[in-house]
């Protein structure tokens, strides 16, 4: 059974990213929810106004969560060290990617955070949400099926839905005693078998790019839905630091080989 400071440890893996905020009541709002559902690490990209008395009022004696929020530029700076991301999004996009409801982004969540693993939901503007381009920085889509005739949501009760769903994954796992545990040198022994960052991912599909327009591969004029595709494809895969040493070596000699340079021939 999981103990209660590995419970609290798991749920420290969770962060909440509020993505260019523009009323600081919701930031407060959702601070608050975050700390009804045992969630406590904040991250702010680019709010349009924080600090605020009105964020401190709306949290309700959750502000000490606004005052260890960690306030960044851009998405992918949030995004720093996780494994996963969850956006959530309400539209139908043109290039389907994983969707999940709140109760399997949970369970997708919990699995990876017991292994050690930091994952992030990532929560769009108020009336815009997130843009395609932040929502393809996320390997899961997120949609929570309000009804159709009302279904827009305020910031702080759709944090509220995913931070209950976490809540509750956690809850039935302290219950499930005949689980087989894994000692942490069976997840985390070797660094080989860590699921790779997304700020990790993100070098990986630039260096990608590159290669792609390296043999011609990609137009960089008329790119088309190339990347997002490529984005889509590796976003099914549990990619670990080994594969990814792979991959980037891959594309290395890819590169060495366009420009006629010497590069490695594997020996069979």
């Amino acid at each position: 059974m999981t103990t209660g400071r590995e419970y609290l440890v798991s749920l420290h893996n969770i962060r909440v990213v509020l993505v260019n905020t523009s009323h600081p009541g919701n930031i407060g709002g959702a601070a608050r929810a975050m700390k009804n559902m045992g969630l406590s690490r904040l991250v702010l990209v680019d709010p349009q106004d924080f600090p605020s008395p009105e964020a401190d009022a709306r949290a309700s004696g959750a502000t000490d969560i606004l005052e260890n929020a960690r306030v960044v530029g851009c998405l992918e700076d949030a995004l720093v060290g996780c494994r996963l991301a969850f956006g959530t999004s309400a539209r139908d996009r043109r290039i389907p990617w994983p969707l999940l409801d709140p109760r399997e982004c949970a369970s997708v969540a919990y699995d990876e955070v017991v292994k050690g693993g930091e994952v992030a939901l990532v929560f769009g503007r108020e009336y815009a949400g997130l843009t395609n381009e932040e929502l393809q920085r996320c390997q899961f889509h997120v949609h929570i099926p309000s009804d159709p005739e009302f279904s827009s949501l305020n910031l702080a009760s759709a944090v509220q839905v995913l931070g209950y769903e976490a809540r509750m994954a956690w809850l039935q796992q302290q219950g499930a005693s005949d689980r087989p545990q894994k000692s942490q040198g069976d997840e985390r022994g070797e660094e080989g078998l860590e699921r790779v960052t997304s700020d990790e991912l993100e070098r990986y599909f630039r260096h990608l790019e590159q290669t792609l327009v390296d043999i011609g591969f990609l137009d960089p004029q008329h790119p088309r839905h190339l990347m997002s595709r490529l984005r889509r494809l590796y976003g099914r895969c549990a990619i670990d630091r080994v594969e990814m040493n792979i991959l980037r070596g891959i594309l290395t000699e890819t590169q060495k080989a366009a420009r006629g340079e010497p590069h490695k021939r594997r020996k069979d």
